[in-house]
């Protein structure tokens, strides 16, 4: 059951901001709703948005200004967290990109990370939480997110394409079993069996698959990205959707950084994509 903690009017809708008890972490979560006013008689589509390394349910909308263009085309915004918090996991605050804000949108396996970073169900569980609750369209849900959430969005939505009907990324971390941050966090997640950390990696994943969107994949990277080259590569995705016969528009921006700058330049095209989206699977 959510627990509102706090609203805010913005843009003529309202942003919320809830806590609940998560059956899969097993320990209280915070999530943030933006609903736009005509959520008031209506379900509405909704769009859910991961976010990156050490950020909260908070930062993305008070950062990339989105709830604009989700008043304009009638829809939702819904954010989690990175990571458990309260799980008082020894070692889990020691680095900034492992365990405190840094779940991986993984199901841990390994002791004692097992016990609440579940990420990866906790989002399937928020999704239906908030479905239940709150006046969400069930069948028009997508999902996007940014560096760490744009694996994230990514591999949730390759894992559930029967629960998200689209997706997108910005500057996501395409290929993780390929690159420093995927292989540490894996590692301490996940048992040693390096096979196993397949199924969180998009790359291979969509290699398996067979144009699994057909009306496409939206990717946006910047390249002046100092994360690019080494942790994030794009071009693993683009290859892999290649062979998989998956539509793909990936869009290189010259001059564009990691930060939220390069967020905000950009979520009102990923908004919109899903909208259309979510527009041809109804008409």
């Amino acid at each position: 059951m959510l627990e509102l903690l706090r609203e805010h009017v913005c843009f003529g809708g309202i942003q919320r901001f809830y806590r609940h008890a998560s059956r899969e972490i097993g320990l209280p979560t915070r999530c943030s709703v933006f609903v736009p006013e005509m959520a008031a008689t209506t379900p509405v589509p909704a769009l859910f948005y991961l976010t990156g390394l050490t950020c909260t349910e908070e930062t993305f909308m008070i950062k990339a200004g989105a709830q604009r263009v989700a008043v304009a085309l009638g829809m939702a915004l819904i954010t989690a967290d990175t990571s458990s918090r309260g799980a008082n996991v020894v070692g889990e605050t020691d680095a900034w990109d492992f365990g405190f804000g840094a779940g991986f949108y993984v199901d841990a396996i390994e002791s004692p990370w097992n016990a609440h970073y579940r990420m990866c169900s906790y989002m399937q569980e928020l999704r239906e939480l908030v479905i239940n609750e709150l006046p969400i369209n069930a069948s028009q849900t997508g999902i996007v997110g940014h560096s760490l959430g744009g694996h994230g969005a990514l591999i949730l939505a390759l894992r559930n394409p029967q629960l998200f009907k689209s997706v997108s990324a910005i500057a996501p971390i395409a290929a993780p079993t390929q690159c420093p941050w995927g292989k540490e966090a894996f590692a301490g997640y996940l048992c040693a069996d390096q096979a196993s950390w397949q199924q969180y990696d998009a790359s291979a994943l969509m290699a398996s698959m067979r144009t699994l969107f057909p009306s496409g994949i939206l990717l946006d990277q910047g390249l002046s990205d100092q994360f690019l080259f080494v942790r994030l590569l794009p071009e693993l995705f683009e290859e892999a959707c290649q062979k998989a016969a998956q539509p793909l528009m990936i869009r290189r921006h010259i001059g564009y950084d990691h930060a939220h700058y390069f967020i905000s330049t950009v979520v009102e095209d990923h908004i919109r994509f899903h909208r259309r989206a979510f527009d041809r699977a109804s008409g």
